[in-house]
């Protein structure tokens, strides 16, 4: 029913936006890891609703609280049950939509699929459930020990980072609300969504994640390539509109004596516009891509729409919602990352036996 991801690192989420609680069981996580709590718990309060002014404020603890499959501080190889209080629900913020539908919302898909939904936060299709992605991610990323996953925000509106990324110190990233890792564009991006949420409006932006120290020889041949798993994971994120990898659809405009990557005698390559993959496969350069989130569909502003018996009428958004989903969404972003990572480097396991 499309509420699991992964093959032999698996997550299954359940929950929704108002309802007690969400959460999530992982499955497939090998035994004998030691999990460091509060790296997993850093990853969700860098996702937490209310934790700067540019976000929404929605006051949620999101502390996580594990039930199952970790024993004195290691996991068990048993399925890792976790679950997330939902502490500061205001459904009434969605009593006008109950026979309304918004547009580019799901309400209008959802009842026609279901023949119902819960109006409130959008339930199922809210963009609360990533909180769970965020806490398997958090472990998978220490299944990878070794490898670097770094996500940060590039473009936000029509301002962008005209710096090349690669010579920028990307853990600056962190150090504003933005999560861009250049201040002065960091600081006009934050100026730019305080702007637009007065007007009651949102803007949407560009994730860039850049992957390195991952060995060679992740993904699989044909249907499941490493950049086709890496995409799926993008676009299942909320908002998310499109996924570019290496040199992207900027590749289309060169020609190929100038896009090959040539060898180094090492196995190496002098350029790397193959984003660290070929054939499918990991070949040992870094890994980078960008996803494009879409401005979100709640605004704060009248709007046409129409009601569950097709008349038209005039609704407008109320309650807490982000005027600009990309700087919360950075850790989602290396979280399904981590995850597809996880995946493929237990199924490289498997496949050595």
């Amino acid at each position: 029913m499309g509420n699991t991801f992964g093959h032999l690192f698996r997550l299954t989420t359940y929950g929704e936006s108002h309802g007690p609680a969400i959460g999530g069981i992982i499955d497939g996580c090998p035994a004998g890891l030691s999990l460091d709590m509060d790296s997993i718990q850093h990853d969700l309060d860098r996702r937490r609703p209310g934790q700067s002014s540019i976000v929404t404020q929605r006051k949620e603890s999101d502390q996580v609280a594990f039930l199952s499959g970790i024993f004195e501080g290691k996991t068990t190889g048993t399925p890792i049950g976790f679950q997330i209080q939902n502490d500061n629900p205001k459904s009434k913020d969605y009593d006008h939509i109950k026979d309304t539908y918004r547009p580019s919302h799901a309400d209008f898909v959802y009842d026609k699929k279901y023949g119902d939904r819960d109006y409130r936060g959008g339930g199922r299709s809210s963009a609360r459930e990533t909180a769970c992605r965020v806490v398997a991610g958090a472990i998978a990323k220490q299944l990878l020990s070794e490898v670097s996953i770094q996500a940060f925000v590039t473009q936000a509106g029509d301002i962008s980072l005209e710096k090349n990324w690669e010579s920028l110190d990307l853990s600056k990233a962190e150090n504003n609300p933005v999560r861009c890792p250049d201040p002065d564009t960091a600081q006009a991006m934050e100026a730019h969504i305080k702007e637009v949420r007065k007007e009651g409006d949102t803007i949407g932006g560009v994730i860039t994640c850049v992957i390195k120290n991952l060995p060679i020889g992740l993904g699989e041949p044909v249907f499941d390539k490493l950049h086709a798993q890496l995409g799926k994971a993008m676009l299942s994120i909320n908002a998310v509109k499109g996924f570019e990898f290496g040199s992207g659809f900027a590749g289309t405009r060169m020609r190929g004596s100038d896009h090959n990557d040539a060898f180094n005698p090492d196995g190496s390559t002098q350029t790397n516009f193959s984003g660290g993959i070929q054939g499918g496969i990991s070949n040992g350069m870094d890994i980078y891509f960008n996803v494009a989130f879409k401005p979100v569909a709640t605004i704060l502003q009248e709007y046409d729409t129409i009601d569950k018996a097709g008349n038209n009428v005039k609704a407008q958004g109320k309650g807490r919602h982000d005027p600009c989903v990309v700087p919360r969404a950075v850790p989602i972003v290396e979280a399904m990352a981590a995850l597809v990572l996880a995946d493929f480097m237990l199924l490289n396991r498997t496949s050595r036996i």
